[in-house]
């Protein structure tokens, strides 16, 4: 009769591999999100950015705002250990936002860490707050990751059809009209709804991790409790 242990082996092996498979993260993208932003109004908008790279640091990020929608007002959130620069521009042609005509806005926001930034296998976040928002279903911006090692990765590619670019701009989808948290000024409400949600990505985040590393170690006690078994029998 034929040894089954060829057959165990193989199949306790494939059951490790697809355990892990399933419990490793997907490819993470520099993506924006916003728990406020309506058309029309004000909001937080939130960059979360994860660090993709095994052996390099993310020391810098710059982000891009659109220059066919540019904010009227737009102030960026203190975060301790980077240093923050805006950069105002002169915008292709004149745009009326809120009744205004501008020639200028702030046309570009960097993150620069003042010391080792984001290490491999995690993210950071880095907060805007402006408006108005443009009265349209999304805005695009695009993203510039510079690594310790030199690298600089552009989250600038656009969408064509069902399938998503390598390198996807951050889009950020609006709230209707009147939905959104808070009108100009601000408000603790926007703030507070902000940290909670930011919160809840990530705690879902560390649940996640967990429970991948749980699945990971039932799947490994499973092929050494069948090679122990055919240790026996041989």
């Amino acid at each position: 009769m034929p040894s089954t242990r060829p057959t165990r082996l193989a199949a306790a092996a494939a059951l490790t591999l697809a355990t892990v498979a399933v419990a490793a993260p997907a490819v993470a993208h520099v993506g924006v999100s916003s728990p406020d932003a309506a058309r029309d109004g004000y909001g937080k908008i939130v960059f979360r950015v994860p660090t993709e790279s095994d052996t390099a640091d993310t020391t810098k990020l710059v982000v891009t705002l659109p220059a066919d929608a540019p904010f009227l007002h737009l102030t960026a959130q203190t975060k301790p250990g980077w240093t923050i620069t805006t950069r105002e521009g002169r915008l292709p042609q004149p745009v009326e936002v809120d009744g205004t005509e501008i020639t200028r806005a702030v046309r570009t926001v960097t993150w620069t860490a003042d010391g080792d930034g984001i290490p491999p296998g995690e993210f950071d976040e880095f907060a805007l707050s402006g408006g108005p928002f443009p009265d349209a279903d999304s805005i695009r911006f695009e993203a510039e990751q510079t690594y310790s090692d030199g690298e600089v990765v552009d989250w600038d590619q656009v969408q064509q059809g069902d399938t998503e670019p390598d390198k996807p701009a951050p889009t950020l989808s609006l709230l209707p009209a009147g939905e959104g948290g808070h009108a100009h000024g601000g408000s603790a409400t926007g703030d507070a709804s902000a940290t909670s949600a930011d919160s809840d990505a990530s705690g879902s985040d560390v649940v996640g991790r967990v429970l991948g590393g749980a699945a990971l170690v039932v799947a490994l006690a499973a092929l050494l409790g069948v090679v122990r078994q055919d240790r026996r029998r041989a």
